[in-house]
């Protein structure tokens, strides 16, 4: 697939990065000399220097042969004025970052589509937003809803007090003869080898392992991971970035009690003015007497969502002495991700990878309607719809020459989730929830084409 990606900074270069190592023909655009060689010289990919709104330098790059356009540059201007041009000049689809969220929510109103834009993501609203669901599933270190949470994927670290330590899968599934949910991926500790689980896989003590399951089943996640369901209601986030802000303001809308610390005085008043719920206080979050001050023992959750990485990894680490329920911290440096389990944050999260996430359900093949990367493992998980020409429509589960490599999680129907087991029939117009390991995924994109 030929693909035009314009931005070269951080979420650009990720995206090129993890597209070339699709074998995707990929041509990264940007005006900065620099970053396109540094690009040039770490990835298999074509670089163009020049505006990517200009349209000499968008046929130089072969628009009109291109399956999809990305503008990610960090102007919100010129990604949507470069998909609206890239649609002219006969690019098949096109996606735009946008900072401003008003476009989001007013996209049925304004009809992004038939400017020429197919689709608007802001990484920040994704980082915000899956800060939500983390707190809404506090005991859990990784969540994912697909269709508002008909199904939803959990991962959880297993402690030694889960009673299902020790025991096989099937084991384990018939302490609820109503299965509720299904294990889809697991790594071992100390590993970087992720496991599609089977019947016979036995759960260890410090696995990280990933479920689907229907709203029924989370409290059965709850019992048979032998985690705790924490409610948290007062929330300290640290740091006034666009994050941050979205964070914050969304909670605020859904009644947590909010501190938000902002070591800027002039951002922290912004601030203030803009979310009159929230508690904004101006100061430098990696003063721990500042924290003490302002009864960071008493919160239930600390979020910490500064520009700097490190500043929140030890932020983190001060709020989980304090016994704090629940930490999460904004992570820039992917390498991060290898270490979650020992740093002893509950939750890194990554603004590149959100947006990749998001943007790659577009380079599968088969009509993908989510897709995410799970956190420090090697596996996706898909969402599709089964046509009336893909080759799992009218079969059995059981009976599917499906890969080892992968197993369906669940089945969206009828607006029900489903955890479907061995004798489950897929109908066309089911979405149907896939986790796949790499050399899987051609295999299932075949079967829902």
């Amino acid at each position: 697939m030929k693909i035009i990606i314009a931005g070269a900074g951080e979420v650009g270069f990720h995206l090129a990065k993890l597209l070339s190592y699709e074998a995707q023909e990929i041509t990264l655009i940007d005006t900065d000399k620099e970053s396109l060689a540094y690009a040039d010289n770490h990835l298999d990919i074509r670089v163009l220097r020049g505006d990517a709104t200009s349209i000499e330098v968008l046929r130089n790059a072969q628009v009109e042969t291109s399956k999809l356009v990305i503008g990610v540059t960090s102007s919100e201007t010129t990604n949507l004025t470069l998909c609206l041009l890239a649609k002219q000049l006969g690019c098949k689809r096109t996606i735009a970052r946008i900072s401003n969220t008003e476009f989001i929510d007013n996209k049925e109103l304004i009809k992004f589509d038939e400017l020429g834009v197919d689709e608007l993501i802001s990484p920040e609203e994704l980082a915000a937003t899956e800060i939500q669901l983390l707190l809404n599933q506090s005991a859990f270190n990784d969540t994912y809803e697909f269709e508002g949470g008909l199904l939803t994927m959990i991962g959880v670290f297993l402690p030694k007090s889960a009673p299902f330590v020790g025991k096989m899968v099937k084991e384990a599934a018939k302490i609820f003869p109503e299965l509720h949910f299904m294990p889809i991926a697991l790594q071992r500790m100390g590993t970087q080898y992720t496991l599609i689980p089977r019947g016979d896989t036995v759960f260890k003590e410090g696995d990280q392992v990933y479920f689907i399951t229907s709203a029924e089943g989370v409290e059965e996640l709850y019992k048979l991971t032998g985690m705790q369901k924490k409610e948290i209601k007062n929330v300290m986030i640290l740091g006034g970035s666009k994050v941050g802000f979205k964070t914050a303001r969304d909670l605020c809308n859904k009644k947590f009690n909010v501190k938000l610390i902002e070591k800027n005085k002039e951002k922290a008043f912004d601030i203030a003015d803009e979310l009159p719920h929230a508690l904004v206080i101006n100061g430098d979050g990696r003063n721990v007497e500042l924290l003490d001050e302002e009864s960071l023992e008493s919160m239930d959750a600390f979020i910490a969502v500064t520009g700097n990485s490190e500043t929140n990894i030890m932020s983190c680490l001060v709020a989980k002495s304090k016994k704090i329920k629940k930490t999460i911290a904004l992570v820039e440096n992917m390498d991060y991700f290898q270490l979650s389990h020992s740093i002893g944050v509950d939750t890194l999260i990554n603004k590149k990878l959100l947006a990749a996430n998001n943007i790659f359900r577009y380079i599968r093949r088969g009509e993908v309607l989510a897709l995410t990367r799970l956190n420090n493992l090697n596996a996706e998980i898909l969402e599709f719809e089964v046509k009336a020409t893909s080759l799992v429509n009218g079969e059995i589960i059981k009976e599917l020459n499906f890969p080892r490599e992968a197993s369906i999680g669940g089945v969206i129907r009828d607006g029900k989730g489903i955890i479907a087991l061995g004798d489950f029939k897929i109908l066309e117009g089911d979405r149907v929830v896939v986790c796949c390991l790499p050399k899987a995924i051609s295999k299932i994109e075949k079967l829902f084409l």
